[in-house]
């Protein structure tokens, strides 16, 4: 894994932990998982910002650092994903998944207005808010699930990888 760039991009955990506004939190972030840059705290972490990030609640970061802690995944990586929804990828990410809700329940689609306004959106949720949590719940779990995956699967590549070029590079240097 291209762990040096990662933990160049990633805050030190020191500097977190000794952080005033986040003492209320105690001895929860000295968990060594939440900061380690391993195969199964990173793949756990992508799972929870992916499944985090594609559902249509407010404060997903705080919802994203609360899964990590609990199920111990690199916190920095799991609060970094949430922001593959912002406000420029939510509007047709959330519709694909309004879609998809649409689709499993077999209810008819609600037409959308040539402009979204906020007014439009609290007139029309109580029609779309459960095609659109299933959705979100289906494709956020499938994509979770493949961001672990992947992400094992790749870890695994990179790591092979890497033992295959020194064993080359030992073979090389060996005198015959």
């Amino acid at each position: 894994m291209p762990r040096r760039l990662l933990k160049r991009m990633m805050p030190h955990p020191d500097r977190i932990k000794g952080s005033k506004s986040l003492q209320f939190m105690g001895n929860l972030l000295h968990d060594p998982n939440l900061w380690h840059l391993n195969r199964h705290s990173v793949s756990r972490a992508m799972a929870v910002g992916l499944f985090v990030a594609l559902m249509p609640i407010p404060l997903q970061m705080a919802v994203a650092a609360a899964i990590a802690i609990l199920v111990r995944s690199n916190l920095p990586i799991s609060v970094s994903l949430v922001w593959l929804t912002n406000p420029v990828t939510m509007p047709p990410i959330f519709f694909a998944q309004y879609q998809v809700g649409v689709l499993l329940l077999g209810t008819s689609e609600r037409s959308m207005p040539m402009e979204l306004s906020v007014t439009w959106l609290m007139a029309e949720l109580h029609h779309i808010w459960q095609p659109l949590l299933l959705g979100s719940l289906v494709v956020g779990t499938i994509v979770a699930a493949l961001g672990y995956v992947l992400t094992l699967l790749y870890w695994r590549m990179w790591v092979s990888r890497n033992w295959q070029r020194r064993k080359l590079r030992r073979r090389r240097q060996s005198p015959e």
